[in-house]
């Protein structure tokens, strides 16, 4: 007997002129919408998400990630758009293996501005700064993360149970 216990990994990685200047692994918090999403999809009928995208917590104005968080209302945080990508870029996972789904490819967006990043997000909406669409889940850097324009943040995301 299996007693599954989701839990989410974020990786990231800071580049700046080709080269790594920082590395950062954290957890991340499955928020009760997507906690919602979930079983709905998977015991009751409710239609399955098929594309995830990945979002960056601004660290302006921030207070605090909350279970009851949603795209619609999340009061303690903002997403930052410092990007060049014109939308929320895809996170594209794998089949399941050995009880876990992650990307094989990093996940990059191209900082186009100097931003604190305070953590990451997944929702069903690629719309930058869109608030709608499912939240999945919301995660906190263990220190905050500077990026100055020209950088790349590379983002890996497992999910396992």
């Amino acid at each position: 007997m299996n007693n599954l216990k989701l839990k989410g990994q974020w990786k990231a990685q800071l580049v700046r002129d080709s080269k790594v200047i920082g590395e950062y692994d954290f957890p991340n918090g499955i928020v009760n919408v997507g906690l919602n999403y979930l079983l709905d999809a998977s015991f009751n009928g409710g239609s399955a998400v098929s594309t995830w995208y990945i979002g960056l917590i601004n660290n302006a104005g921030f207070t605090a990630l909350n279970n009851a968080d949603t795209m619609a209302s999340h009061s303690g945080w903002v997403e930052t758009d410092d990007y060049t990508e014109g939308t929320r870029p895809e996170w594209t996972s794998g089949a399941a293996s050995s009880r876990a789904v992650t990307n094989s490819a990093t996940v990059d967006f191209s900082i186009d501005a100097t931003v604190t990043i305070r953590g990451i997000f997944i929702t069903s909406n690629n719309t930058k700064s869109g608030t709608t669409g499912t939240l999945w889940s919301t995660g906190n850097f263990l220190s905050n993360v500077s990026a100055a324009n020209g950088d790349t943040l590379r983002v890996t995301y497992t999910l396992s149970g």
